[in-house]
């Protein structure tokens, strides 16, 4: 299993927070950065945080910086996203996905760089 697994999206209130996980394979964190990206309704997959796995350097959009927090548990091979005062402009499939070639975090993100994707999980903010 390569491919990471993502859970705990849902539907919650503006100003809420909520805390989304992504199982990864072992030999998935052994690549050189992994992250958060999301797809809203209509628009272009955007990277949201990524997070090197070999010098701690990370990397957060604009519109989500302060807010949201990436985490990683190596014992669990599970990397989190918490994020918090979400908005309803927030909503969209979030994906967990790890680069395997010597990338920085800002490239992998801004770019939308990944070579193992996740199935995605969807993150709904009512207003």
């Amino acid at each position: 299993q390569v491919q990471p697994v993502e859970s705990g999206g849902g539907l919650v209130q503006a100003g809420d927070s909520l805390t989304i996980s992504c199982v990864a394979s072992t030999r998935t964190l052994n690549t050189y950065a992994i992250g958060w990206f999301r797809q809203a309704p209509g628009k272009e997959r955007e990277g949201v945080s990524c997070t090197s796995t070999r010098d701690g350097m990370t990397y957060y959009s604009n519109s989500v910086k302060g807010r949201f927090a990436i985490s990683m548990d190596n014992a669990k091979n599970t990397l989190y996203l918490q994020m918090n005062n979400l908005q309803p402009e927030d909503t969209a499939v979030y994906y967990c996905a790890a680069r395997d070639l010597l990338t920085t975090v800002e490239i992998m993100c801004e770019s939308v760089i990944g070579d193992y994707w996740g199935q995605g999980t969807r993150v709904t903010v009512s207003s």
